[in-house]
């Protein structure tokens, strides 16, 4: 019987499986199934996405870059980037052995550097932000909204709202994801409340995941970076997710953009097992 040795990790509340791949224990054509199955919650392990960790190509590692990841949802659709996935890959590679305390790692996205910042702190370099539109219409249902867009490694539409507690996430959060101003990508959905100018409260309703999570480090960085272009909050800012733990995000203005973009927060393991073929049966 075949089984796989995973970790399973959550980054302030967000959950993924972990798989050191190096040596391939997946089949790369099965992939998307894979990760559907053992992504179900209830019935195999269950989590917001699955991470593998390989080797790094030739050229990377002469270049300092320690590994690569792939990184897909729970839907099988592989991702560009995952800001609190990402954390938990560094510190899941710096247990294993596979990086330093400081390190490189490849990602569609790009390269992101990361650094354990505590025993189970991560603070992790993400991707240079683009394409961000403020202040745009957007229309639903015969409804039309002001609605702001960044791509911070992945899309994402943020709304800023009186009471975050209050924000319909899963309806308007759906109907955002797939509206056709965001074809044929789509985009992540977000709900932020600014409380104070170094602090908001967000919720995300997630692509992918096809529903709110308990957290979502990329829509973090696109809240805290629109809130800030928006004159509402100024770097570092602060932001609690669903779970109630706080992201800190770090930005600096370069000219008329942004750089420096980084994100720190704890990242707990919940536990290290293996994983039997009924789990993907």
């Amino acid at each position: 019987m075949k089984k796989i040795p995973f970790f399973k990790m959550s980054g302030s509340g967000n959950d993924f499986i972990l798989i050191d791949h190096r040596k391939p224990l997946v089949d790369k054509a099965q992939i998307q199934e894979f990760v559907r199955k053992v992504c179900r919650r209830a019935i195999s392990v269950g989590a917001d996405g699955l991470i593998l960790i390989e080797n790094p190509d030739e050229e990377d590692a002469r270049n300092g870059v320690h590994f690569k990841w792939h990184y897909y949802n729970a839907d099988g659709g592989e991702a560009e980037m995952c800001g609190n996935g990402s954390r938990c890959a560094a510190r899941f590679a710096y247990l294993k052995g596979i990086a330093p305390k400081t390190m490189a790692f490849r990602t569609l996205a790009g390269i992101i550097r990361a650094e354990m910042t505590g025993e189970r702190q991560v603070k992790v370099q993400m991707s240079q932000p683009q394409d961000l539109r403020l202040n745009f219409p957007l229309d639903i249902e015969g409804e039309t909204r002001k609605v702001h867009f960044i791509n911070s490694g992945v899309p994402h539409t943020v709304y800023f709202v009186d009471q975050v507690d209050q924000a319909d996430v899963f309806n308007l959060g759906r109907k955002t994801r797939y509206h056709q101003a965001f074809q044929p990508a789509g985009t992540n959905a977000n709900f932020a409340q600014v409380v104070h100018p170094h602090s908001l409260r967000l919720r995300t309703y997630e692509r992918g995941v096809e529903n709110e999570t308990l957290a979502c480090g990329t829509g973090a960085v696109a809240a805290a970076i629109i809130a800030s272009e928006l004159g509402m909050t100024a770097p570092p800012v602060e932001v609690q997710v669903r779970s109630g733990e706080i992201l800190k995000i770090h930005f600096e203005r370069a000219g008329d953009g942004i750089a420096q973009v980084f994100m720190e927060g704890g990242v707990r393991i919940v536990y290290e097992g293996e994983m039997w073929e009924e789990a993907w049966e």
